[in-house]
């Protein structure tokens, strides 16, 4: 039988994966992509940023109403949760998503391969599925994406101690939850389970939380998580977690062993390249099991890509697909760029956190003379109308030239508000040409104008 051909073969179908197969398609080239998952999407679309937000949504709406209506006038009365309800809602929008992707590599006439690949030999890919067999292909695009991360002596069981995978559908709040990493999964899904019943008690190896973000934003969240409930350890090594007659208990060193009711490991994520076989074609991954692409995204191997979580940089589902973007069009001979000083990050917890750029920190260490211009949502009239008035918007800007050298908000929509700060820094404009668009007023966006404007006084 001969075996099937194309110009391009993507493995993975997340974010980074499906991206790239549709960007390849519509620059004329004949695509393919391998996924073992029915569903595609990924990681990202199938158990992570998306479900995650399902719930963070309907889990603010069930508190919101429980507690935070009074001071509108509005009273209701026997509010409750169906957590079987909230949870098909998660998995309708999931559903709805994943479809949509497989309508669009029907449209732009992607195959689709279902089933698990593996390198045969340069240019030829196993695929084994419910049928097995080898294509070609010019060039392969690796984009796996990654996994969680695990941690010595926590003995995953996936139900009572578990990972992001299980913490999305489980059936009923835990009593006590206790959360392993005070990172962005960590402490986005140990908000869901408090909201929705649970004690959660979050516990961090290192001194802060949201490791490698601004310091004053940091304290700000810390303080505004622990107002809301959550108990939050720092220096908490965790040496081990197991279960004791069918109960979690988590040993921390230097303090008593903690029993609860369940476990979340949120201590990161690492590159998936499991069962690729990179070897049959001389392809290895560094100590940290990422592969190295030079500027073309291509691998030490002629004709082998990689993009997204299996390549250095940040673990961010947007990061994959504008890298995604810039390696097709290489592929086909136009430019293409990627911005590394310029991907927001986003923390979905209430209020949101979003940053973009250099922090304080970084600019004292690198000795970059710089300017602050900071506002607090408490004097936004958008914000106080809206009863969102945690938060600032804080800027910083070159002490010379003015130019946005980084931003970190904290607030309601922060995450829609960090896009006005990026696409200020990709174009290199000042504080001073920021400022002086006009803003709709009231709006939370005046919050960004004011904080530039802060930078030039």
């Amino acid at each position: 039988m001969d075996r099937m051909k194309h110009d391009l073969l993507v493995i993975g179908a997340g974010p980074g994966g499906y991206v790239a197969a549709l960007r390849a398609a519509e620059l004329g080239m004949n695509v393919a992509c391998v996924e073992r998952e029915s569903a595609l999407g990924g990681t990202c679309l199938r158990i992570g940023c998306v479900p995650s937000k399902a719930l963070l949504q309907s889990s603010h709406i069930f508190e919101q109403t429980l507690s935070g209506l009074g001071e509108h006038g509005i009273s209701a009365a026997a509010v409750e949760c169906d957590l079987e309800v909230l949870m098909a809602r998660k998995g309708k929008v999931v559903a709805e998503l994943t479809g949509g992707i497989a309508s669009l590599f029907k449209r732009a006439r992607v195959t689709r391969y279902e089933g698990t690949a593996s390198f045969a030999a340069a240019g030829v890919i196993r695929i084994e599925g419910e049928v097995t067999c080898e294509v070609e292909a010019d060039k392969v695009l690796i984009a796996t994406g990654s996994q969680t991360a695990t941690l010595p002596g926590v003995e995953l069981d996936h139900d009572r101690i578990a990972t992001s995978t299980e913490a999305l559908s489980w059936r009923e709040a835990p009593e006590h939850l206790v959360v392993i990493g005070a990172g962005v999964i960590g402490l986005e899904l140990g908000t869901v389970w408090r909201r929705l019943g649970s004690r959660v008690t979050v516990l961090e190896y290192m001194d802060t939380i949201l490791p490698g973000m601004d310091g004053d934003i940091v304290r700000e969240m810390q303080r505004l998580l622990k107002r809301q409930g959550l108990t939050i350890k720092l220096g908490a090594r965790v040496t081990a977690a197991g279960l004791v007659e069918g109960m979690p208990v988590v040993e921390v060193e230097g303090e008593d062993p903690i029993k609860c009711d369940r476990v979340l490991l949120a201590t990161g994520r690492v590159p998936y390249t499991t069962g690729l076989n990179l070897e049959a074609i001389g392809l290895a991954t560094d100590e940290r099991g990422r592969l190295t692409v030079d500027d073309n995204y291509e691998t030490a191997v002629a004709g082998v890509f990689a993009i997204g979580d299996v390549i250095d940089g940040p673990m961010l589902a947007h990061r994959a697909e504008e890298e995604a973007v810039a390696c097709t069009l290489k592929m086909a001979g136009k430019p293409g760029h990627v911005n590394y000083d310029v991907i927001p990050g986003v923390v979905y917890t209430e209020p949101e956190v979003a940053a973009v750029g250099k922090t304080e920190e970084a600019l004292k260490a690198e000795a970059i003379p710089y300017k602050k211009g900071q506002v607090f949502m408490r004097a936004n009239s958008r914000a106080k109308a809206g009863g969102h008035i945690d938060g600032r918007v804080k800027i910083l800007a070159h002490a010379e030239s003015g130019l946005i050298l980084g931003a970190h908000i904290t607030g309601a929509n922060a995450s829609e508000l960090i896009a006005e700060v990026a696409l200020a820094m990709e174009h290199d404009l000042t504080c001073a040409q920021l400022c002086a668009t006009c803003h709709a007023h009231p709006t939370l966006s005046e919050a960004v104008r004011d904080a530039a404007r802060a930078t030039t006084i």
